[in-house]
């Protein structure tokens, strides 16, 4: 019995090893599952210091032109949620927005990218800001492997219509989910 159950774990083992397939994969070295006061928005009632996170993908089908990557609180008592970063237009030999890549003054993304407006009106980067007691928000980070070099927006285009572009030219997507409350 013991030998059986050895065959069976190591040809189990053996299985998902040969046969697991490495899927499209969002990372990030210094966001878990909770946001903090380092992420959170600095203005709209809230105090923190709006750093976006740094992240990285990896895993990227093939046919793969450009990434694309948001930020969504469908949480807020907006009746449509919030958007509070969208970025486009990454290219496909990028995998990665390092810390503060949000804060659009400091130029840490690539050339070409557009970060547009989000539902603070301003462009780049909005950490969260839920009011306060309204309970945790959901926010969900999502990069989008895209099957175009670019999206056909610009930095005022609004979220809604980034986000029909983004469905109408996603290959796959990867997502992180973190929590925050006030």
């Amino acid at each position: 019995m013991k030998k059986a159950s050895l065959v069976l774990a190591l040809s189990l083992l053996f299985s998902t090893t040969i046969f697991a397939q490495k899927t499209f994969t969002l990372t990030s070295k210094n966001l878990g599952g909770q946001a903090t006061k380092s992420q959170e928005f600095n203005g709209f009632g809230c105090s923190g210091d709006n750093l976006s996170p740094q992240l990285s993908w990896a895993n990227a089908p093939e046919g793969t032109k450009s990434f694309a990557v948001t930020m969504y609180d469908p949480d807020a008592p907006t009746g449509s949620g919030f958007w509070h970063w969208v970025v486009v237009d990454i290219p496909s030999n990028v995998n990665e927005l390092v810390q503060n890549a949000g804060n659009v003054t400091l130029n840490l993304t690539p050339k070409g990218v557009i970060q547009s407006t989000t539902d603070y009106g301003i462009k780049g980067f909005g950490g969260p800001c839920p009011p306060e007691g309204h309970g945790y928000h959901e926010y969900i980070i999502t990069v989008f492997a895209l099957k175009t070099d670019k999206l056909g927006t610009n930095e005022n285009t609004n979220p809604a219509v980034v986000g029909f572009n983004l469905w109408n030219q996603t290959l796959a997507k990867a997502s992180i989910v973190v929590y925050y409350k006030r």
